[in-house]
């Protein structure tokens, strides 16, 4: 099984090994459905959608800003009003009768790449699954587009795949809302050829120099000639040949790493 794959997987079964996302982190938006409980104050107790505004309208409080915050900080957010005059130690529960429907689109490497729907609690792995997994050509980057919901500025999300294995769920495994467009792009790959102990290709990763490059591919072989590395570098269609290539130098993409043999 290819790297990207074992990666993946890996993760897939490190989710469903977790509990599911609590859907008190799932961030509300307009036509949301929320049963709102006031412990031990059966007559505050209200179903309410959430309007076109982003507010929904409780007993004694009146209208609230509910749109684009997560189910758990509206919940304190209905606490501390109540707690104004009304309520002694108000305990709020939220319950999310009917989800909206959302969608967001993902692109690029994955083996099913569409537009998908989703309701509730999505996360970034769960879409990625949804739609089919990683294919074996996939980077080890995430990107996300996202707009803001005030501004509608588009912002960036860069998510790494290593980071999200290595650090776990709760940094990386961010939830997808509504609008999200997500992109795997195809993975960058650099190549080391000559007196090597595994000439191949290999991922390619921002910041990589020379150096970190041979030793992906076994280190160096008895017969190598260091001082005299080469890199064959494409650019603009056109063919560079490096010499005197130090071992702190960067290595760019596609790049070709020639070892040759030592004259002794």
């Amino acid at each position: 099984m290819k790297y990207m794959q074992i990666i993946f997987w890996t993760l897939i079964l490190a989710f469903f090994n977790m509990s599911i996302a609590s859907a008190q982190d799932y961030i509300l938006g307009n036509g949301d459905i929320l049963v709102v409980d006031v412990y031990e104050h059966p007559d505050l107790k209200t179903t309410v959608r959430i309007g076109g505004n982003g507010t929904i309208t409780l007993p004694l409080i009146g209208q609230v800003a509910a749109a684009d915050v997560s189910v758990k900080d509206l919940a304190e957010k209905i606490e501390t009003l109540l707690a104004e005059g009304y309520v002694v130690n108000p305990q709020v529960n939220i319950f999310i009768e009917e989800f909206r429907s959302q969608k967001a689109t993902v692109l690029g490497e994955v083996k099913s790449p569409g537009l998908y729907k989703m309701e509730g609690y999505t996360s970034l792995l769960e879409l990625i699954s949804t739609a089919g997994g990683l294919t074996e050509n996939a980077a080890i980057e995430i990107i996300i587009h996202r707009k803001d919901p005030v501004s509608q500025k588009e912002n960036t999300i860069n998510i790494n795949l290593r980071q999200l294995m290595e650090k776990g769920q709760d940094a990386q495994n961010i939830q997808v809302i509504d609008g999200d467009n997500i992109f795997i792009p195809k993975k960058k790959v650099f190549y080391v050829t000559g007196e090597v102990k595994t000439p191949d290709s290999y991922n390619y990763e921002d910041g990589l120099t020379v150096i970190q490059a041979l030793a992906m591919a076994g280190g160096l072989s008895d017969k190598a000639a260091p001082s005299r590395i080469k890199i064959i570098r494409t650019a603009n269609g056109q063919e560079q040949l490096i010499k005197g290539v130090k071992m702190d130098q960067s290595v760019q993409p596609n790049d070709v790493i020639v070892v040759p043999e030592s004259y002794f």
